[in-house]
């Protein structure tokens, strides 16, 4: 008898150990993390990748961009996968009356400005308020635009030379001291200052977002992670 009491107890102090030992290296795990500047990922929560491209429109119905999209047999996709921008188009569940759209379905300014342009000026027509954003975070090529039923409000794509320039510059650029070329303005501009400019833009990206709407990167930390989205192939990429 004594010695299942004696045993017993040493169970139990062995595992009120091994608890205070995981205990103190999560404890040092968040001290190095926040010395370095991060912060610890919630229990369960993936670390959030933020796409190089996306859209943010002023909707709560993800039908609707559904169709506007011509979306082929869409399925149910997470949050965190869609939003790396891997598949042609994710579409996000409502956040704050906001919808993320990502994918490699959006097209790209660097390959051809035109198109990217009427593109947006058809979702703005029928969304009304849209957003859409670039932040290469290796060729460093960056855009930010916002539309009002078709109309553009503000827009600035840098892809190594500046391609679109449109607007005043809002009071969000201002703040954060963004610099945006006119065209042909950055031919002259020698290269290392125009990498460190480029390098400065692309970082501001998602702080201009935050701003304007909200950063899709930071859901976890501003927001209750949301529901699932959808992802899917379109046959006509929402081109006429």
């Amino acid at each position: 008898m004594l010695l299942a009491l004696h045993l017993l107890a040493l169970g139990v102090g062995m595992i009120m150990f091994v608890g205070m030992f995981a205990l103190h290296r999560r404890a040092r795990a968040i001290q190095e993390m926040t010395q370095a500047g991060g912060r610890p990922s919630s229990p369960g929560t993936e670390s959030m990748r933020r796409p190089v491209l996306w859209l943010a429109l002023r909707s709560s119905d993800s039908r609707a961009v559904q169709a506007a999209l011509g979306m082929d047999h869409p399925r149910p996709c997470p949050w965190t996968e869609g939003i790396t921008g891997k598949h042609d188009f994710f579409i996000s569940p409502p956040v704050n009356d906001w919808i993320i759209v990502t994918g490699s379905g959006l097209p790209h300014p660097g390959q051809d400005v035109d198109d990217c342009f009427y593109f947006l000026v058809r979702l703005s027509r029928e969304f009304g308020h849209l957003q859409f954003f670039m932040a290469d975070p290796v060729l460093h090529h960056h855009a930010w635009v916002r539309m009002e039923d078709g109309m553009v409000g503000r827009a600035y794509v840098w892809v190594n030379e500046t391609v679109w320039n449109q607007g005043s510059k809002s009071l969000a650029e201002i703040e954060l001291n963004v610099t945006s070329f006119s065209y042909g303005e950055n031919a002259g501009t020698d290269d290392e200052a125009m990498e460190k400019s480029a390098v400065a833009n692309a970082e501001k990206v998602p702080a201009l977002a935050a701003r304007w709407s909200f950063d899709p990167a930071a859901i976890d930390r501003d927001w209750q992670m949301p529901a699932a989205g959808i992802v899917g192939k379109s046959s006509r990429f929402c081109r006429d």
